[in-house]
């Protein structure tokens, strides 16, 4: 996994790049993220960790995915992306974490992400827009999704498909550690202006 360093230095360069391409100031892109610019500045400074709902809002901005703002290397036709540089988005208790594993860069929105939840430890993912769905594998333990008012308990082996523009919540109730793998299929919107990700 790379470094937290190396991370907020490819978001920094990302950022600033896509900024460029585009020919907008740091209040441009401030209004049309709803990111600070303070906050946009230690983006592109590489000086903060921000979290993924930042990310998301930047990543909205722009019309690019989560992945594209986070991708260590330039894209290619065959993206391998090695163990040691996958992205870790999330951090929660003791052993938790959401690491982006790979997304595409086009048109489409799809990740893929590796997840894993300590017991006794959740996460709150707000709706996405509307027709985004998810996809989990879960295998090992197991994880109890919730998707407004109904659990569905997921056991490993198992595998759940839900409409995600909704809030919903990941939560391991158990003794055992979740280790799931999450599909996100977001719809595109043909509107570079218009979010994909959650506010």
């Amino acid at each position: 996994m790379p470094d937290a360093d190396d991370v907020a230095l490819a978001i920094a360069r990302n950022t600033r790049t896509l900024r460029t391409e585009r020919q907008w100031s740091l209040d441009q892109l401030a209004s049309r993220s709803g990111v600070s610019k303070g906050m946009l500045v230690q983006i592109e400074q590489s000086r903060t960790n921000p979290s993924i709902a930042t990310l998301c809002r930047v990543a909205d901005a722009f019309g690019v995915t989560l992945a594209q703002l986070v991708e260590l290397s330039d894209g290619a036709t065959v993206r391998v992306v090695d163990p040691a540089d996958v992205v870790r988005l999330w951090t929660g208790a003791d052993g938790s974490g959401g690491d982006l594993l790979v997304g595409t860069d086009r048109v489409e929105h799809i990740e893929l992400w590796r997840w894993q939840l300590a017991p006794g430890d959740a996460h709150d993912s707000e709706g996405h827009v509307e027709g985004t769905r998810e996809l989990i594998a879960v295998i090992s333990g197991t994880l109890s999704l919730d998707v407004g008012e109904e659990t569905h308990p997921v056991r490993a082996g198992g595998a759940v498909l839900f409409d995600a523009d909704r809030p919903h919540r990941y939560r391991n109730e158990h003794r055992r550690p979740v280790d799931m793998v999450l599909v996100v299929v977001q719809p595109s919107t043909g509107d570079p202006n218009q979010p994909s990700h959650p506010d």
